[in-house]
């Protein structure tokens, strides 16, 4: 029987939890239409390829950072600097831990990591816009002085963003195997970072 949710949301479900399951390599667009109950036709007609469903299910179904980054350049005084950078590690994290396994078979074929790589140019998406959205929010919160005029406003987004993405793989080798938990990473981040740009 049919879910009663539409059919684009049904297929980005199915792409969603076989790019988590299998990789985004092996998750055909024959086993995500299987999976959304409908036909590989019906999928075409909501996306143009398997590399815009991926971008999708990275903007549509995973923790939501860019619209957060968005929200904060709006409005930057609605909560203290070092609340915001804490919320932003936290969703950064979340959104790196969450999208690594569905990502990481990218890196392994050159060819389909050049194929989205295009995608995401002719969607103007990518991994960059994150840090070039908190480096816009960093550089509001400079001109309303809460941020020191000469700190290095890009170089502190891309260490945040890079130290939430490292969270997702750095430390599976552990002894433990265990990330550092959550809130606690994303609160050391933050207060880590305010210490050198305030």
């Amino acid at each position: 029987m049919q879910s009663a949710k539409p059919a684009r949301e049904r297929i980005l479900d199915a792409a969603h939890e076989l790019m988590l399951t299998v990789g985004l390599a092996r998750a055909t667009t024959k086993e995500i239409a299987k999976g959304a109950d409908c036909s590989e036709a019906a999928l075409y007609k909501h996306f143009a390829s398997k590399e815009e469903l991926f971008i999708r299910v990275l903007s549509e179904r995973l923790p939501r950072l860019t619209p957060l980054l968005n929200g904060l350049a709006t409005e930057p005084g609605r909560a203290s600097l070092e609340e915001n950078l804490t919320e932003i590690a936290h969703q950064a994290a979340l959104f790196y831990e969450q999208s690594f396994p569905i990502a990481a078979s990218l890196y392994a074929q050159t060819q389909l990591k050049r194929r989205h790589d295009d995608a995401m140019r002719e969607l103007g998406t990518g991994p960059h816009l994150p840090i070039e959205g908190l480096d816009a929010y960093l550089r509001i919160e400079q001109a309303a002085g809460r941020v020191r005029a000469d700190a290095d406003t890009f170089a502190a987004a891309s260490l945040l963003l890079g130290a939430c993405s490292q969270r997702a793989f750095a430390y599976d080798a552990t002894r433990t195997g265990v990330r550092p938990p959550l809130d606690d990473f994303a609160r050391r981040l933050a207060r880590t970072l305010l210490a050198g740009i305030c």
